[in-house]
Formats: C-alpha cells, structure tokens, sequence
C-alpha cells in the first residue's frame, strides 16, 4: 500500500470516526503514534511545519512516547493532508483509536504535577516569610512587620490547603463514608489541625503559627506520591504496544481478486488480505501463501524474524519482513490477541489497591496513631496546657502511617512494570503475594509443557474408500472450531476449504461433535469418538485422535507432540528452590508419563478430568501447601480458578486467562521464574518499608510526646521518611535482567 492510498483512505467516514474526536469548538481532535523521530531538532522542525498547515491550532508531541497530539479545523485541513505533512517531514505517522485521545492517566498525572507545582512554589514563598519570623527569634523585629508576615503567611498557605491537598482530604472523606480508618485521615487530620490553629494565632495577633509547616508537609507528601504514580503509569506500557501495533487499514482481497482498502474494524471470519512488505498484519488468522518471515516483537519481545510456514497462525501487530503474503482472518478488532492483551492491561492497571490484609494493617495502625495522639494531648493538658496542642500535632505529623502505606503500592507499581516489560501480565496484584510463597506447582500437559504437531504422514484412513485428505479436511473442519492444541495441530495440518459445520458441540477433555455435510462426525479421544457407535476402542487408537460417526471410526490422526524448549529447564529451576512439580492432563496415562519422563516430573496423572485436577489442588492445600495451577485451555480454568495462584499461556483460551492471575504474554514458561523473582523481591522491600516505618515510628514518637519535635520538624521528617520508602520501592527489579535457565 503506498503512501498517497493509505492516507486517502482515512477519508472513510466510518475509519475517521475511529481516529478523530469533534470537540465543542468546532475543531478536530486526533492522536498519533509517530515513528522516525530521532532528536530534538527533528522535533522542532515538525512542529514548525505542523503549525504552517492551515487550521493547525495546537500541537503537543512527545517524543519520548513516539506520539503527537494535534487539534485543527476540519473545514479547512482533512486528516489525510495531516498524514502528508507527517511523511514530508521524514516522520510516518499512524493515528491512533479515538478511545486513547482521552488518557485518563495523563489526566491523572498532570493534575498531580499541577498540585505539586503549587504546593511547591507556596511552600518557598512561605518559608521566605518565615525566614523573617525566624530572624526575630535573635534580633527585633517589629509586631507589625510579624503581623504583616504571618498574614501573608496565611494567603500564600491558603491555595496548598484549598488545592494541593485537596486529594488528602477528598479521600479522607471517603474513609469516613466507608467508615474505614485509612491514611488520609492522619494526614487530613494533621492539616487540618495545623493550618485551623494557625489562623486562629493569627487572628488573635499571638501565639505559635506553622504554615511553613503545613505547606511543606503537603508539598513533600505530593512529591512521594507523585513518584509512587510514576512508577504506577509506567506499568501500562505494554497494554499500549499491543494496542497501539494493530493498524486501522487493511487490504481485503474482492471476490474478483482484485484489493479494497477498507477499515480493518470491518474484516469478518473468512475474509481474505493481503500485507505488503514491511506491513502489519491486520487481524489474527492463518498464513495462506507460503513461508515467510515475520517480527512478533509484540509478543515475543523480540525482534529477530521468526519462519512462518503455510496454515500457521499469525497475529494482529506482527510485522511482515518478507511479502507479500496473503491472510485468512479469523479474528479481528476487540478479539484479536494484542486488543485481548491491551485488556488484561488494563485489568492490571486498574487493580493496583493494597490487598485486604494491607488495609487491615494499615487500619490498626492509624487507630494506633489516632489514641496516641489523644494520649499525648490529654497528658500534656494536664502538664502544661499551652504546650498540648503542638506536642498532640507533632506526633501526628511524626506518626503519620504514609510511610507505611505507602510501600507495597510503590513497591507493587514498580514490580508490576517490570514484569510487563518482560512480558509476564500480573492481572491480580494480589497473585505476586501469594506466588512468593508458593511450593507446589501443577502443569497441564497439552499446550503448556509440550507442543504438538501433525506429521504429513500421519493420517491413517479407517473406513474403505476414505482419502487421507478427505479424512483430514473432515477433520480440520471440527478442529477449527476449537482452541484446544492438539484440534490447532491438526487444523494448521489442512490449508484449503472446510465444509460448513452445525451443531456444534464441545466436551471438554473429550473432544467435538458436531455435522458436517448432514453427517454426524464426532472427533476426539477415541472412547468419546466411538461413543454413539457402540464400538469398542481398538489397542491401536490408544494416544491417537479418531474421527468417527455413528457407523464407527472413520479415520485416526497420530499426533506428535514435544516438551516446550524452555520446559526442562523451567521445571528444574522450580524444583531448585523447593517446588513440587506435578503434572495433570486429560490425555492417556502412556503419553502423560512419557512426558513426565522427559521433564524429570515424579508427581503425574492421566485421564484427568477438570474436577480431577481441582481436586488434586485441594488434596495439596490440606497438606498445607500453597498451590500453583498452569493451563492454557478452557478445561484447564477450574483449576486456575482453584488454585491459591494461577498462570496461563497468551496462546490459551480467553477462558483460562481470565481465571488466571498472571499471563505469560510471549508464551514462555520461564516468565514463571521472573514473576516468582520479582514476587519475591516484592515481598522483601515491602517487609524492608514496614520495618524502616516502625523503627522510625519508636525512634520519633517519644520525642514528638516529650514536646521536643515541633511540627515544622516532625512534618520534614514524616515526608523524607515517606520518600525513603517509595525510593526503596523503586528497587524492585533493578540490576536484575531475565534469569538464564539452566538445562
């Protein structure tokens, strides 16, 4: 597709209306992933031409993120002429789906910088009017001068409180809607307190005042936040790639032969396209011209070219490095794998709140703080009353659970981003908790540990007059119709038409029925094939698939299969820290110890259905161990739902990835081992916070109760014990590249 189609094409009503946003002005909105930008000067001089065009009103581009924002005038510049100006600037650019013109989390973040920037730039204005006070201390200053200082002191402090801190307070409200005692509440309650008494001091002309106190607090409060929600966005980066790598055109090839540029959105089952190449491939589906090469970085993390061969499946967002070639689509838009990964994505990002057990922590530990607090002011009221209400403050400040609390998620957002860089998904924060203890792990077999395939050769016709390619293209046309790797194996080993299949039904473990052509065809495990038939299973069909009817089988199909190239050496490493390694599959009791064999795995059933294996996790939970479950099927979600943790190949089923905790996205089982690293080293950091918090706590508190903390004191040493934390949660990952498995 050359460069002039591709952008005429964003003509289409109903492409643009997938790139481009109207806003309320009039004017066009648009997003763009914008590839070739090499420095600053590249840069510069795109902007420079952007803001030439006609009707441009406003450009934001992000080299760092490889993107452009851009708001224009329809009416007077069309999307394609925008393109244009892109590709004569050296720059191709690709708009994006209009879904991501509104980032909730560039919203998120630029709120919290703005708060931050104010909290910051009043906090120094502050601490000048201070300086004043303070000098007072050791040489006179008039009550004027002071008065006018510490007004001036109130107004610049007046914005921190009224919109710095207005995320503190809002969620401390929330707590007490929840009826929940949580970290805001401390901090609201220091604020508020501090900056109350203070007003009143200066109303009344005397008395202590802490507005520098106040504005610092809240200013390096933000600071930690801001760099826990760094790390917190940075997680997301990998739901972005794939979402961002699946093009918005594709070239479907007409009945005639001849090529329509159409939205890719629009491609059905069945439909025919064509990449070109260099090109991306629109959609998922099944290579139909011959072998070529492609990058699959977006899965893979990789970018050396992979082979696919004839009949083998490629993915929406691979790139085409040899071409042209020509795609049966089977799944497009919203079901292709890069937009299911983008989801899962996004399921991680949105479910990064502490864990119930860190709640109740922190929970206890502000009640804690709260009587404390009480103590130390019912104490000092009955001492030295003047002196209660900053010894009372001062231990809230110095108290203030943030340190605390804020560790796992610091800690979590930065595990969670490192991972997603490594391919390995974490879609339930909790499952690193739990994975950092894990000591039993079961693997099904097909799919996960072993890879199968067809030999050409190993079609074994049973009825007479039954061609080996007749049987086969029966076959494939049942073995389409599931996800299941041993049906996969044998629907790529068929590359031309199948006939159209009804009544489709699929028994899991066991196989499919469904008709064909008006025949009854069942395929499968050879008891579950030969099932209406009433025919008894031959010694030989045993580890074979069989097609049959109701008249008996019809055909066997003898499929290989081999351990995954990382399989040993994974299994090995996890027995190396101390797992039980068991194996469970549907498959024969020869073939599953066959594998068992070759994995060095002493713990193995066969013929296990999916009750069997939840039931075998629940025999290793009442022998007090923590359970792993690894499938890539549908068959295999009970277990993943079962287990204290699960894990789920990005090849398998939509069923098993949603009942499982952790996606291995680049389908390699050594992402187990990287997400078992990082759980672990999660655990420490989070158990390094907690202990810095509690050391500085017994440290601090006496002395803020003793009265010889003031707030100032206790709100920098709250906020640099916060920031020590999140700095330390930032660890996680550093220094630690993917672990080399060991055969």
């Amino acid at each position: 597709m050359n460069a002039v189609g591709a952008h005429a094409a964003w003509l289409h009503p109903r492409l643009a209306a997938q790139v481009v946003r109207p806003r309320r002005d009039g004017r066009a909105e648009t997003v763009l992933r914008i590839e070739g930008l090499a420095d600053a000067r590249q840069v510069l001089r795109l902007d420079e031409r952007l803001h030439a065009l006609p009707g441009v009103s406003r450009v934001a581009i992000d080299a760092r993120a490889q993107r452009a924002r851009i708001v224009w005038d329809p009416a007077r510049l069309a999307l394609p002429q925008l393109l244009d100006a892109f590709a004569a600037a050296g720059c191709s650019a690709r708009p994006l789906r209009r879904d991501q013109i509104d980032d909730a989390r560039s919203g998120e973040a630029t709120d919290a910088l703005k708060r931050l920037l104010v909290a910051g730039m009043c906090a120094m204005q502050v601490m000048t009017y201070a300086f004043v006070m303070y000098i007072g201390v050791v040489d006179f200053v008039d009550f004027t001068t002071r008065g006018l200082f510490r007004w001036l002191s109130l107004l610049t402090t007046a914005p921190v409180i009224a919109y710095s801190a207005q995320p503190f307070l809002a969620g401390a409200w929330r707590e007490l809607r929840m009826r929940r005692l949580g970290v805001n509440l401390t901090v609201s309650l220091a604020i508020v307190l501090t900056f109350g008494a203070s007003v009143w001091s200066t109303v009344r002309g005397h008395g202590e005042i802490y507005f520098d106190s106040v504005s610092m607090f809240v200013f390096l409060l933000l600071a930690a936040r801001h760099v826990e929600l760094r790390a917190r966005h940075a997680s997301g980066a990998l739901g972005e790639a794939a979402q961002d790598a699946t093009p918005l055109l594709a070239e479907r090839r007409r009945a005639d032969g001849s090529l329509e540029t159409v939205p890719a959105l629009e491609l059905l089952a069945g439909d025919r396209v064509r990449i070109a190449e260099g090109g991306t491939v629109p959609a998922d589906g099944v290579l139909e011209s011959a072998s070529i090469e492609v990058d699959e970085a977006l899965l893979s993390g990789e970018s050396h070219p992979r082979r696919r061969e004839r009949g083998e499946r490629l993915v929406a967002g691979s790139v085409v490095l040899g071409g042209p070639a020509d795609l049966r689509v089977e799944h497009s838009g919203d079901d292709t794998t890069a937009a299911r990964l983008g989801r899962l994505a996004g399921r991680a990002r949105q479910a990064r709140e502490p864990v119930d057990a860190a709640d109740r922590d922190a929970s206890r530990f502000v009640l804690r703080v709260l009587v404390l607090t009480v103590l130390t002011a019912l104490a000092w009221l009955y001492i030295d009353r003047t002196r209660a209400f900053d010894a009372a403050v001062a231990v809230l400040v110095v108290a203030c659970p943030c340190a605390f609390a804020l560790t796992r998620p610091a800690a979590l957002t930065r595990a969670l981003a490192v991972l997603a860089g490594r391919g390995v998904l974490v879609t339930e924060p909790a499952a690193l908790d739990t994975l950092a203890r894990v000591d039993y792990a079961l693997f099904d077999k097909t799919g996960t540990l072993t890879t199968p395939w067809l030999e050409p050769d190993a079609v074994e016709p049973l009825r007479e007059g039954l061609a080996p390619t007749d049987a086969l293209r029966l076959a494939a046309a049942l073995a389409r119709e599931s996800t299941h790797p041993l049906a996969a194996a044998l629907a790529a080993a068929w590359t031309g038409d199948t006939p159209p299949v009804e009544s489709l039904v699929i028994t899991a473990t066991a196989g499919i029925s469904a008709e064909v052509d008006g025949h009854a065809l069942r395929l499968g495990r050879p008891d579950f094939a030969l099932a209406p038939s009433g025919r008894a299973v031959p010694a030989s069909a045993a580890g074979t698939l069989l097609l049959a009817d109701i008249h008996g089988p019809l055909a066997a199909f003898h499929v290989s299969e081999a351990p995954r190239a990382d399989a040993a050496a994974t299994l090995q490493a996890l027995r190396r820290e101390g797992i039980v390694t068991a194996l469970a599959s549907g498959d024969t009791r020869a073939r599953v110890a066959t594998v068992a064999s070759a994995l060095g795995i002493t713990r193995w059933a066969g013929r296990q259905s999916p009750a069997d294996k939840l039931a075998l996790l629940e025999v290793a939970r009442t022998q007090g161990h923590v359970t792993l479950a690894i499938g890539d099927g549908s068959n295999d979600a009970p277990a993943l739902a079962g287990a204290d943790v699960s894990a789920a190949l990005a090849s398998g089923t939509d069923l098993a990835q949603a009942h499982a905790g952790v996606l291995l996205a680049r389908g390699r089982l050594d992402g187990l081992l990287q997400a078992r690293r990082i759980a672990r080293e999660l655990a420490r950091v989070v158990a390094q916070g907690r202990r810095w918090s509690l050391a500085y706590n017994l440290l601090a508190v006496p002395f803020a109760a003793a009265g010889l903390v003031p707030p100032w004191l206790a709100a920098i040493g709250m906020s640099a014990s916060s920031l020590v934390v999140v700095l330390n949660g930032l660890r996680v990952g550093r220094g630690h590249a993917a672990p080399a498995l060991r055969a």
